[in-house]
């Protein structure tokens, strides 16, 4: 071992001199901007091109726009670290995602027939000389066969999937706890956990093979479209350097959110399943205090709570304590299905992604209780802790 490390430490010493003058042109030779070019076949002129950062779970403003003449475009600018990038077409008709890295970067794709007003579509895209952005497309090819597994678990249950829609949009129990204990419906619920499960593990995998880089926060916020309180030991096994990188303090913004904590909250609208709009002053009223609930269909943990939530319901709500929910699903079928199968018996409302915003709200869930003032006095009670806080404020 020590005779191999002696013949390495000599083979650098002979060749010093060369070595450092290759270092000293690689660095003299490294781009310290970058450059990408667009070429889009059947892209209208004057088609406007923004560039949009992408991967940071939040509605972001364009860093720069330009506009298409012959399908063609460019950007040029300066990056501390490697960036997903979204380069928008006709005001959000169209997306290509791009990592842009510091380096001459070309993108090349075709349009498809387009009609006045419509998205638009893409096809043969190809994206060269950003190693950034070829090392993503490698490192989440298993998306494809994700993708796959979800067609084909999915394949041969939409009669059933739509029985049981119906049966939940009539308030039909029966019906829907007759399908539900059917041996098609069992083995689809099966089929969906397998699949998650599977969903759940190969993200994880990804991003604890990147913890010691940026590529590891940069992938969790790639894999995970909201954070949980779970998500905390998987920030928590980065190294020192990914924690610091651009993606790795976004990270660290949203597993650690700022409390809101004697603040006033300002009054909001939200509709609920039925698309009616509820104003939040309206629904706390004459209540002494309100829970406000951030949680949605898929966040394993938001579902265990709710038995916690019915239970101090049923203790306080004649009292003055009232229950908000709102959900920040995005596929608003899951988010009826699970108010079909959670039955809560307080208003639910669907996120506009301004209210969470406002709340400053990273992982889920996320509650705040709020007096009848509309000043938060705490945040984050959940079971046991909620109870005794609603204990102690309406003891009388």
């Amino acid at each position: 071992m020590n005779t191999i490390k002696y013949k390495i430490f000599a083979l650098c010493l002979g060749f010093s001199m060369v070595s450092y003058s290759n270092l000293a042109q690689t660095k003299k030779a490294a781009p310290q901007s970058y450059t990408l070019e667009g070429n889009i076949k059947g892209l209208a002129d004057g088609t406007i091109i923004e560039l949009i950062p992408g991967a940071t779970h939040s509605s972001e403003n364009a860093v720069a726009e330009t506009t298409s003449k012959d399908g063609k475009f460019s950007f040029t600018g300066k990056l501390k670290e490697p960036r997903l990038f979204y380069l928008s077409f006709g005001k959000n008709k169209g997306y290509i995602p791009v990592l842009v890295e510091n380096s001459k970067i070309k993108v090349t794709a075709e349009t498809e027939a387009l009609k006045e007003n419509e998205r638009i579509n893409f096809k043969n895209e190809v994206v060269t000389g950003s190693k950034s952005n070829d090392y993503f497309k490698k490192e989440t090819a298993f998306r494809e066969d994700l993708n796959n597994d979800y067609v084909a678990y999915h394949k041969g249950t939409e009669e059933i999937s739509n029985l049981y829609a119906k049966a939940r949009t009539s308030g039909n129990k029966k019906q829907m706890d007759s399908i539900g204990n059917s041996p098609e419906w069992k083995k689809f619920e099966a089929d969906e956990k397998a699949f998650f499960a599977k969903v759940q593990s190969s993200s994880e995998n990804l991003i604890a093979k990147h913890k010691a880089t940026w590529w590891g926060p940069f992938f969790m916020l790639t894999q995970y479209s909201y954070f949980t309180p779970d998500q905390k030991p998987v920030f928590a096994q980065f190294s020192e350097t990914a924690k610091k990188s651009y993606y790795g303090q976004l990270v660290e913004k949203e597993v650690n959110p700022k409390s809101l904590v004697g603040t006033n909250f300002s009054n909001f609208a939200l509709n609920d399943k039925d698309g009616k709009a509820y104003n939040v002053k309206d629904i706390i009223a004459g209540k002494k205090y309100i829970l406000i609930d951030f949680w949605a269909s898929w966040c394993g943990p938001c579902r265990k709570e709710i038995p916690n939530l019915k239970t101090a319901y049923a203790a306080y709500s004649d009292k003055g304590f009232e229950i908000l929910s709102i959900s920040i699903d995005k596929d608003q079928k899951a988010w009826l299905k699970a108010l079909g199968q959670e039955n809560m018996q307080w208003h639910n409302l669907l996120d506009d992604n301004k209210v969470s915003n406002a709340f400053n709200v990273k992982t889920i869930p996320a509650t705040y209780l709020v007096d009848s003032k509309g000043i938060i006095i705490s945040d984050n009670l959940r079971g046991a802790a909620l109870e005794e806080k609603l204990k102690e404020l309406l003891k009388s």
